[in-house]
């Protein structure tokens, strides 16, 4: 509960930056760049998964094997370090044709910037590791949360404040370098003092390394973790990918396609309640199932955190979708045209919150070749779907190939876990959840057909709230009663 809330609260605070930065650049232009920020933040994903090659999940799984974990630690850190230099370097020395593929005309320095934000990234992986292995969400939730937070005040500062000292004193040295550049690079520099400040925070989990480097644990490391890499890539086709073909397959003008982007983008940040509980799950639960692995009961435990998991994410999905009218607020005007695509993706990532649970049993056999293939399968499906239909129906193919993907996936890793890894999950009573879920949003949709008052539509949601969570106490009060805190409120 600990680890899961500070991730919450982190996650929370970095997505206070969509509508700050929506509401600052709600013009025209200021779409267009917030576009060309959304492209960059596509494609840094993938770049993401190359450097850090999955070696930060094999750390969790040998750490918890009987490894020598100060020589884990020194291996995989050592090996991050040469290979983030490596790759950075060739980034940075193709940074104009990079810049000119991605639309970011004339400001290939932005290219650079990104390069040292994804290598602070991934220098940073395996310290983040270590402090999640050993169960510190303390120091991890404080480092995260005052990172973000620097990030918020230097947005604030460049986008809001910046132009008004600049239009006040446009003869300083901080005016003359401040019009060389343009909303998109100050976001970037942004998260740049973030990660160099998030780094430096982190000093006492590197500060102990030396540049030592362990043979035979890198091979078993790189031989477990390898077909991450083709995971993470077919994981960020499926997450990131629609951003940029829709920019390259829109039928309209480079403006206007870049403001498409920049409302989608917005837009799937309105999904950020199950985002935040998929987030602070995955962050705590791998940790949790390697070392539960080794129990007998390791299976009917793996279910019941289905189970409640599900339940979880069926009251973020209601808290987002029936109150819609309330969270539209967080942006401005000009970026609610893309309103409609917030229920899909709602539906997109609770179908991937389910994967992520499913996928426990790849991880514990150390099939992770099987996950590479299911991940495959979902990364097609985006690419073919999105390539067909976006031409037609724009940012909704993008929603809709997202669900199509992740509902494929997430039942190929049930069926292939259950004939690998077989787990007790309540399916009929998982879908019945779900069921309900979706009978609850499309009444309140129908009262949203006949009323324009917000009042009534608020009124309608928070009844339809209610009984959701009413089904639940009726369902679940025996367990219920059994959980400290909440023990009291259910009797």
């Amino acid at each position: 509960m600990w680890y899961g809330v500070s991730n919450i609260a982190a996650r929370f605070l970095s997505y206070v930056l969509t509508p700050l930065v929506t509401y600052l650049l709600k013009s025209p232009t200021g779409q267009m760049e917030y576009g060309d920020f959304s492209v960059l933040y596509a494609a840094i994903p993938f770049l993401n998964v190359i450097y850090t090659y999955g070696i930060e999940t094999a750390y969790f799984r040998f750490s918890s094997s009987g490894t020598d974990r100060k020589k884990l630690f020194q291996t995989t850190f050592t090996s991050l370090l040469i290979s983030t230099l490596l790759f950075s370097g060739i980034l940075i020395y193709f940074r104009v044709p990079i810049s000119n593929f991605l639309g970011i005309n004339n400001h290939a320095e932005y290219i650079t910037w990104c390069v040292w934000v994804i290598a602070l990234d991934t220098i940073s992986a395996v310290p983040f590791a270590r402090l999640r292995q050993e169960e510190r969400p303390r120091k991890y939730a404080f480092t995260k949360v005052i990172g973000i937070l620097v990030n918020i005040v230097l947005t604030l500062f460049f986008i809001y404040y910046s132009p008004m000292y600049v239009a006040n004193h446009p003869d300083t040295a901080y005016a003359q370098w401040y019009h060389q550049y343009n909303n998109t690079g100050f976001l970037i520099l942004a998260n740049l003092a973030q990660n160099i400040f998030t780094f430096l925070l982190l000093w006492k989990e590197w500060g102990s390394y030396r540049f030592k480097f362990d043979m035979l644990i890198w091979k078993t490391a790189i031989a477990y973790s390898a077909p991450m890499i083709i995971v993470g890539l077919g994981g960020m086709v499926n997450e990131t990918i629609d951003r940029i073909m829709l920019r390259k397959l829109l039928p309209v003008s480079a403006d206007a396609a870049k403001i498409a982007v920049g409302v989608y983008s917005a837009n799937y940040k309105l999904a950020i309640f199950i985002t935040l509980f998929i987030q602070a799950f995955k962050m705590s639960a791998e940790p949790f199932f390697f070392n539960q692995s080794v129990d007998k009961n390791a299976p009917k435990t793996y279910a019941r955190v289905m189970k409640w998991f599900v339940i979880t994410l069926c009251i973020a999905f209601l808290f987002s979708a029936l109150y819609l009218d309330v969270w539209k607020f967080f942006e401005p005007k000009t970026y609610r045209w893309g309103l409609g695509v917030v229920p899909i993706l709602l539906c997109a990532n609770i179908c991937l919150g389910i994967y992520y649970n499913l996928s426990v049993w790849y991880k514990i056999k150390d099939k992770m070749a099987m996950g590479m293939y299911i991940t495959l399968v979902g990364a097609l499906i985006t690419l073919l779907l999105n390539y067909i239909f976006i031409p037609v129906y724009g940012m909704y193919a993008c929603a809709w190939a997202t669900l199509a993907a992740y509902g494929t996936m997430m039942v190929l890793s049930y069926f292939m876990g259950q004939s690998n890894f077989p787990v007790p999950y309540p399916v009929k009573k998982l879908l019945s959840y779900m069921l309900v879920m979706l009978l609850l949003f499309f009444t309140e949709r129908l009262v949203w057909f006949f009323t324009d008052l917000l009042i009534i539509r608020i009124a309608a949601a928070t009844v339809l709230m209610f009984l959701f969570l009413k089904l639940v106490l009726a369902m679940e009060k025996s367990e219920l009663e059994k959980i400290p805190l909440i023990n009291k409120f259910v009797r």
